[in-house]
């Protein structure tokens, strides 16, 4: 039984956010709860199509990721469409093969320590991320909603969303995302230019928590004309 104080860990000055418990989840609980959020977010329209994958890490030593396979309606995943990934994108359980888009999971994982890592593609994060690319990004700022953030305690806190560009390229994506959290840490998420979000937490619950924050916020920037004016 976990005590008090593991369940309290102190944020990371760092990078914001919790280390992720080496094996603190066993694959099958992973999956199970990935399933459940692919229904949730396919019906809030942010996973349509294809669109979007999911990770969680469950072992940390060595690394080893529950992620969604390639091309597939997350409105209707089964555990058999999971697969198990190790550091370097090779699948050691299940069949079938990741998005491409594994790499930066896995570049996600070991930047800023997370347990998890969620892609979404909604409508807001793609205007949005098309409008403002050439800003290098979005501010969010004195948004109550911004509390739900892990380690943000007023409406008054600056959230940089950077954009990356999208690239087919991989691997220099990866390295690009790499850089992105080490230059600016603290953040919880970033686009892809005419993309998508990505965000993590320390784990799925968290992650989740930031998906819901950070699309209801880039919504409200698109509904109420910050898209046009940027």
């Amino acid at each position: 039984m976990k005590t008090a104080k593991a369940r309290s860990r102190p944020l990371s000055a760092r990078r914001g956010i919790r280390t992720a418990r080496t094996d603190s989840r066993t694959y099958s609980d992973a999956v199970a709860d990935l399933v459940e959020m692919g229904k949730g977010f396919y019906a809030r329209g942010w996973v349509l199509g294809t669109s979007g994958n999911f990770s969680a890490v469950i072992s940390r030593e060595p690394l080893r990721l529950a992620i969604t396979s390639t091309g597939l309606d997350k409105g209707g995943l089964a555990p058999q469409q999971f697969l198990e990934m190790d550091e370097a994108a090779n699948v050691v359980r299940g069949e079938g093969r990741p998005s491409a888009e594994a790499l930066l999971h896995l570049a996600i994982a070991r930047g800023v320590d997370a347990g998890a890592v969620l892609h979404t593609h909604s409508v807001w994060s793609t205007v949005l991320s098309g409008s403002h690319a050439s800003q290098g990004g979005i501010a969010l700022e004195g948004f109550e909603m911004l509390k739900g953030l892990e380690g943000v305690r007023t409406h008054k806190h600056r959230e940089w969303l950077p954009i990356l560009e999208n690239s087919q390229d991989m691997i220099e994506l990866g390295e690009r995302v790499s850089k992105t959290l080490r230059d600016t840490p603290g953040i919880h998420g970033f686009l892809l230019r005419e993309h998508g979000l990505y965000t993590w937490g320390a784990g799925l619950q968290e992650a989740k928590r930031h998906v819901e924050i950070l699309e209801f916020l880039m919504e409200v920037l698109v509904r109420s004309g910050a898209a046009q004016s940027a």
